[in-house]
């Protein structure tokens, strides 16, 4: 043990009542008590736990704790001041140092961690390249150092940060100081490269589960994917906050303006947008309730937004790494929360394309195509989604009944003839005749179809013309995406031409079945779709409960616009839903209710009791 450790016993129940005053919260959640007590006894942690798990807790409170000041390594400039924000109206002095402030504002931060009048200090991991940051680290007291969003340093994941792999000085310069690194997203490859570049290997590791029960994981195929969208936020997300992935700035534009033309709050965003507008929309998404965000990939991470209700992707993710820390940003809360994503033949051939044409070795780009294909067999599975994806990250799981291969199981049919006749007129093409050609092309030989196009290159003379009638279009769309997801196809340059591979081979010479999922006929609706046009966040709230908690709500929104800060900050929705189902008459009431801790008591007690009573 340091010096600073305590007997195990009085570490508990200290970490204990941190939570129960400060936080609001009676009881901790999985494994978060043993590993406040092994970071509050003087040891390093490596922590690995999806989002809405209470990551932030486990250094939190080993912080306040622990004699000095927690240093906080984490790249979310654009959050700092929400996450201080919101330490702050717990009654915890935080602060941030980062390129956002001018240098009074940094010399008063400073003189705070210098004088102990901080109990945790937010740095951006550029910060530590500056000698005078580590000069002012040397001379104040530093309680642990947490490395959030720990997977920023493995060159194998999805979100490389050059500057992480400085952070592995942190225990060469300070050897006494216990560290923890937290991360939602990891797989086993990645655990293993944070913990050797972080110098990990020999402190704690704790792997929590990756599964988020409250999320319902849907995967439909693209048919008109903006009107798709729109139907479900009408049908499900009624005035519901959410985020919308698209994969180019273009589509961000297009579809923000598509939304708000079709009577959906929404606002762009993406990297091509100016800084101020960029923040503005970002500071409206926190603030407001019910907007829709519109971004790509570079929007997100860290969000702390408890309330998002969905999170749509209208193109396919990268990778499952990527696909599954985006979708986490939905229900931190709790709450049913839906993860939609909308995918189509276009998507492999655009995703195949990029890493065919980006930069790097070979090496990098069959670690993208290795990113890609497990995406792919999530898409394409016709097991529960739930299950693969835990899979995906090492882990088991059952068969979850709440996605939409559980809710309406897809069949698996013997694909292995279309798929011969497929790649037969690939083939015949690009031997007999010397060309390439795209799906489309293809698809209208094998339907047998007079186009123009088939006309003037005479391909009604093939022996496969019009040997595929009994699909139709669309089915030959899947047939082409399932090859292209199995490797059985592949595509080359700017128009997407199609050509066999080494595998092709198999199937051609009745070596190899070719097995395919048929979607269901039916469109899948969230089980808890709400009707009449109702919130989902009131959803299960008794009549009354739910006129009581819509003006709870409103009292917070009047609140945090009068303060300048998010309404989440002042009391999650979840808090909001016990007290309008509770009804507290009391400050002592109040005080017992999940969330309400004893300095937001002070604050908003009585507001909150004067809501009630009108």
């Amino acid at each position: 043990m340091t010096e600073t450790s305590q007997p195990l016993d009085d570490t508990a129940s200290e970490a204990l009542e941190v939570l129960h005053r400060v936080f609001g919260y009676a009881s901790f959640r999985g494994e978060q008590r043993d590993i406040i007590e092994t970071v509050v006894g003087g040891g390093d942690a490596l922590v690995l736990m999806p989002t809405g798990g209470g990551k932030s807790l486990c250094y939190q409170i080993p912080a306040l704790v622990r004699p000095g000041v927690g240093v906080v390594i984490s790249p979310l400039i654009a959050l700092m001041q929400d996450q201080v924000d919101a330490l702050r109206a717990l009654g915890v002095r935080a602060g941030f140092l980062n390129s956002t402030q001018d240098y009074e504002q940094r010399r008063e931060v400073e003189q705070a961690f210098l004088s102990g009048e901080l109990d945790l200090l937010y740095l951006a991991p550029e910060r530590l390249r500056v000698e005078s940051t580590t000069r002012l680290l040397d001379q104040g007291k530093i309680s642990l150092f947490a490395i959030d969003e720990a997977h920023c340093v493995s060159q194998w994941g999805h979100d490389f940060r050059p500057d992480y792999l400085m952070l592995s000085a942190l225990h060469e310069r300070w050897p006494d100081v216990p560290r923890i690194a937290l991360t939602a997203t990891a797989t086993e490859a990645t655990h293993r490269e944070i913990a050797t570049r972080l110098n990990l290997t020999d402190a704690k590791h704790f792997v929590a589960s990756f599964d988020r029960p409250n999320i319902q994981y849907r995967i439909v195929s693209k048919d008109n994917p903006q009107r798709q969208l729109l139907d479900l936020l009408r049908t499900e997300h009624a005035g519901d906050a959410g985020i919308v992935y698209c994969l180019s700035r273009n589509s961000v534009e297009k579809t923000a303006v598509f939304l708000t033309q079709n009577g959906i709050e929404a606002v762009p965003y993406h990297a091509g947008l100016d800084s101020r507008t960029r923040a503005k929309n970002q500071s409206r998404f926190l603030r407001e309730d019910g907007l829709v965000v519109v971004a790509t990939i570079a929007f997100g991470m860290g969000i702390d937004k408890p309330d998002v209700r969905f999170v749509a992707h209208l193109d396919l993710p990268k990778s499952v790494e990527g696909y599954y820390q985006e979708t986490g940003r939905a229900g931190r809360d709790g709450l049913p929360s839906t993860a939609w994503l909308a995918y189509g033949l276009q998507d492999v051939v655009q995703q195949r394309k990029m890493i065919d044409t980006s930069e790097g070795d070979a090496a990098h780009r069959r670690r993208l195509g290795t990113h890609l294909d497990a995406m792919l067999a999530l898409c394409e599975t016709v097991q529960c989604r739930r299950e693969q994806l835990l899979a995906y990250f090492g882990q088991k799981g059952e068969p979850c009944g709440n996605c939409d291969t559980c809710l309406i199981p897809p069949e698996s049919w013997d694909g292995t003839i279309p798929a011969q006749k497929l790649l037969s007129a690939v083939y015949r093409l690009q031997h007999e005749r010397n060309q390439k050609f795209g799906a489309g092309q293809v698809i209208d030989i094998l339907l047998g179809k007079t186009t123009p196009k088939v006309t003037q290159f005479r391909h009604d003379d093939l022996s496969v013309f019009g040997i595929g009638t009994e699909l139709k279009d669309t089915e030959w769309r899947g047939v082409v995406r399932q090859l292209l997801a199995q490797g059985l196809l592949a595509v080359e340059g700017d128009y997407g031409t199609l050509l066999l591979t080494e595998d092709s081979a198999e199937v051609l010479g009745r070596r190899r079945e070719v097995m395919m999922r048929r979607e269901p006929e039916r469109a899948l609706r969230s089980s808890r779709s709400s009707s009449g046009g109702k919130k989902k966040a009131a959803v299960d709230l008794s009549a009354e409960a739910t006129q009581v908690f819509e003006r709870l709500r409103t009292w917070r929104a009047a609140v945090a616009k009068e303060q300048g800060i998010p309404a989440y900050v002042i009391f999650h929705d979840a808090t909001l839903r016990q007290i309008a189902t509770d009804l507290p008459g009391t400050l002592a009431e109040l005080g017992k209710i999940s969330g309400v801790g004893e300095n937001k008591l002070a604050k908003y007690g009585e507001g909150v009791l004067e809501a009630l009573a009108a």
